[in-house]
């Protein structure tokens, strides 16, 4: 309890208790004191800052001018109307993202620093990683931003033309086909143990170092297939250099309308894509995080911003799929189903 000492006298917020060093209080004591009360209960009743009272920062787990980081700086720079504060981006790389996460996960609770994670970091590395956090547990969800669905695609030499012929075509070929992928553990490599798991062909894992290496050796038929993002395939399958069998999402992509989902061509439910959201650590008030919610969804709802989104092959969430719960409730769905995968594969961060 804060206490003042004036002249003899010590004072207290919630109960005064006067220790008189002799039996006359002079008259400027009692001014002083009286004057003390009054700065105390000021200080009492003073309202708290609104929040956001300074910049707010965002840890993107990845280098500057990655995907992540483009799709978070698009979506901060028009949260800065609604929060009427900047939201600064800080870009730190390292061990899949678990660095970042980890900084942010052990940063206060108050709302100013707040997470950019995806699937990857988000579920992936709970599963690939000895993590010091919790990911079920150390972050508030804010927002689902973006998702970026895949593409099954093969080499323009493969002979069947759409993904039931093609999934009959490797069970008819076990093991003789190579898929491109960019290392153990990746997104490709993933979804493509999940579409093995689900279709029960067989076929072989080629590692890259990128995306690149691997898609010019998908163009030069070195390489059956790949299941990647539509941002690294589309400009192959419209230019006619390689074969696009499905869309690994609910709904076709409004970039290439004429390209069918999974759901419609033979493969119901095999649905993968590299989603993104914004996190806050846990224990962030209630408040806050409705008031960064908030200014997430309006950023989503721009047309301007949805314009330079679509234009990257992403997809923004419904505005029900936006909100804090429901990002929390997709979020541990997508561990349910992904972490018995990995394990059971034995997949290890490289």
């Amino acid at each position: 309890m804060v206490s003042i000492k004036l002249a003899g006298y010590e004072a207290r917020p919630k109960s005064i208790a006067f220790r008189p060093r002799s039996k006359t209080m002079h008259k400027h004591q009692l001014v002083l004191l009286a004057l003390a009360v009054a700065v105390l209960g000021s200080v009492e009743c003073a309202p708290a800052q609104a929040y956001p009272s300074r910049p707010v920062t965002l840890v993107v787990p990845f280098a500057a001018g990655g995907a992540t980081d483009v799709y978070a700086r698009i979506i901060t720079e028009r949260m800065r109307q609604s929060l009427g504060q900047p939201v600064i981006i800080e870009n730190i790389g390292g061990a899949g993202g678990s660095i970042a996460a980890g900084r942010v996960a052990r940063a206060a609770p108050d709302g100013y620093t707040l997470f950019s994670g995806h699937w990857g970091t988000m579920v992936v590395n709970g599963a690939t990683y000895e993590l010091a956090y919790d990911l079920r547990s150390a972050f508030e969800p804010i927002s689902r931003t973006v998702n970026s669905p895949s593409l099954i695609v093969a080499k323009k030499a493969m002979p069947a033309n759409d993904l039931k012929g093609f999934i009959a075509w490797l069970k008819a070929h076990p093991d003789a086909a190579l898929q491109g992928t960019t290392g153990g553990g990746t997104a490709s490599h993933l979804w493509g143990i999940f579409f093995q798991n689900m279709t029960g062909t067989r076929f072989q894992f080629v590692p890259y170092r990128g995306i690149a290496p691997a898609m010019q050796d998908l163009v030069a038929g070195q390489i059956e297939l790949m299941i990647t993002g539509s941002t690294d395939s589309l400009p192959q399958v419209r230019a006619g250099t390689i074969k696009a069998y499905a869309v690994t999402a609910k709904s076709r992509l409004a970039v290439a309308p004429d390209i069918p989902t999974v759901d419609e061509t033979g493969l119901p439910g095999f649905h993968t894509q590299m989603w993104h959201g914004f996190w806050t650590p846990a224990r962030t008030p209630k408040d806050i995080i409705v008031r960064l919610n908030a200014a997430v969804v309006d950023a989503l709802a721009d047309p301007v911003v949805r314009k330079r989104l679509a234009e990257l092959g992403q997809d923004i969430p419904p505005r029900e799929e936006q909100t804090p719960e429901a990002l929390g409730a997709y979020h541990k769905a997508e561990i349910e189903k992904w972490w018995p995968i990995i394990k059971a594969a034995n997949i290890k961060a490289e």
